[in-house]
């Protein structure tokens, strides 16, 4: 399954590609992710509910922090010049809280090749701007023929 950081598959794919997306979480983003999916948890959207609390201020959902990672799986791909569907994620982790207003840098490496089945296994690693880690999570691609 593994591939050496040398080898390539044949679709454009090589062990430690790796692919950076930055992006600063606003206000828009967090009330725009809960209208989207629903959850208007207090711990997203009431500031002073938040401010009692661990945190002290609005957290962005996870699943939000996470979907920033499809950004760089999708470069990924584009620079091969191929087709691919994600296979989902596995061992996803929220370390640290994405507060509004962090600037959020995936970034997304290529682990693992499984030629025969044409999938790749990509760490991906969501830092702020004080260089914590927020989030942790591999992504598997499958390649299209």
């Amino acid at each position: 399954m593994g591939a050496s950081r040398n080898q390539t598959a044949d679709w454009g794919v090589a062990v430690g590609d790796t692919a950076r997306f930055t992006k600063t979480v606003g206000e828009y983003d967090v009330y725009g992710f809960a209208g989207i999916t629903g959850d208007f948890a207090p711990n997203h959207i009431d500031r002073t509910f938040m401010a009692a609390g661990t945190y002290g201020e609005r957290i962005a959902h996870g699943v939000l922090t996470l979907g920033l990672s499809s950004t760089a799986s999708t470069e990924i791909v584009a620079r091969a010049g191929g087709r691919a569907v994600s296979y989902g994620y596995d061992r996803v982790r929220f370390i640290a809280p994405v507060y509004i207003g962090d600037t959020v840098t995936i970034t997304y490496t290529v682990a693992a090749v499984d030629y025969d089945e044409r999938k790749t296994f990509a760490d991906i690693v969501a830092t702020n701007q004080r260089n914590e880690t927020c989030m942790a999570a591999t992504h598997i691609l499958k390649f299209l023929r």
